[in-house]
């Protein structure tokens, strides 16, 4: 185990304020109070920035906002920027339009094994379901785990049974000890030392879909495992189908750039990027 004073959870997000301040929320009722909050905003507009600063001033979590100018598809870059915030020992990324259950940052605190990144899972929220929740807006991230189970058999969310507090044997914890596919940052937490030696996510990546994989890869060719937790901590997904196509540029050109990574023999690939100064934000 590796000693965790304050935990930094990064929240990503772009131009859906709804569905960020219902993730917000379920971050303010946190049972475990020594965190922070950091905004990863890859240029939202002002509907955006004006949710997230008039939840700073009441929210008792410290909240720290970075933000740069909409140019694409730039996820790795406000992560990197965000990261320029964090104060935390640990670091865990969510996605803006990903609640979490009040154990959600405990769990992970308790997770933390030296020389391993730790990888959740998602709950993906059907659609009727979510709309009901965008209009009445209930604090469903505190239900008891039996009734978000009871969703999952209704139809309304897929694997019910990560709702479950069922025993994990340490085969599954660490089946996908030195695996990269299906690791991703909506629901990853990795130590800021960890981060900082593969310095942070590869800016080169611009388009939807790779810049996360890489970033996980470059983790396990530094020689960290990966421990993999079911039935814990998953976040809650929300429904949508916006479309993101128009902030795809660059896609086709990181689909060869991380073939060339994966199929790399080197075993540990440095990050290109060093993390931005907060006053490098644009």
């Amino acid at each position: 185990m590796s000693k965790v004073d304050l935990v930094s959870v990064i929240v990503t997000t772009y131009n859906w304020s709804s569905a960020l301040a219902m993730v917000l929320q379920s971050l303010q009722d946190q049972n475990d109070r020594n965190f922070e909050i950091v905004i990863a905003d890859d240029g939202s507009d002002d509907e955006t920035r004006d949710l997230i600063a008039g939840f700073a001033k009441e929210c008792p979590i410290p909240v720290k906002h970075f933000w740069q100018e909409d140019k694409g598809f730039r996820v790795a870059r406000a992560r990197n920027g965000a990261l320029s915030l964090c104060s935390g020992d640990l670091v865990i990324f969510i996605d803006g339009d990903c609640c979490v259950m009040p154990d959600f940052v405990t769990r992970h605190r308790k997770a933390v094994t030296e020389g391993c990144f730790v990888t959740g899972k998602r709950v993906f929220l059907k659609r009727n379901f979510t709309q009901m929740l965008m209009r009445k807006q209930p604090s469903f991230h505190k239900w008891p785990r039996f009734a978000l189970f009871t969703l999952g058999l209704t139809g309304q969310c897929n694997r019910p049974f990560q709702f479950m507090p069922l025993p994990q044997s340490g085969k599954s914890l660490w089946k996908h000890e030195n695996c990269w596919k299906k690791a991703q940052t909506c629901n990853l937490a990795v130590l800021r030392t960890d981060i900082d030696r593969v310095a942070g996510f590869d800016e080169s990546y611009e388009g939807h879909g790779l810049e996360d994989s890489d970033f996980v890869l470059r983790l396990l060719r530094s020689g960290l495992k990966r421990k993999n937790l079911e039935y814990s901590s998953p976040v809650l997904h929300l429904f949508h189908d916006r479309k993101i196509a128009q902030r795809h540029a660059g896609a086709d050109d990181n689909r060869i750039h991380f073939s060339n990574l994966e199929n790399d023999t080197v075993r540990f690939l440095p990050g290109r990027s060093m993390f931005l100064a907060p006053e490098a934000a644009e």
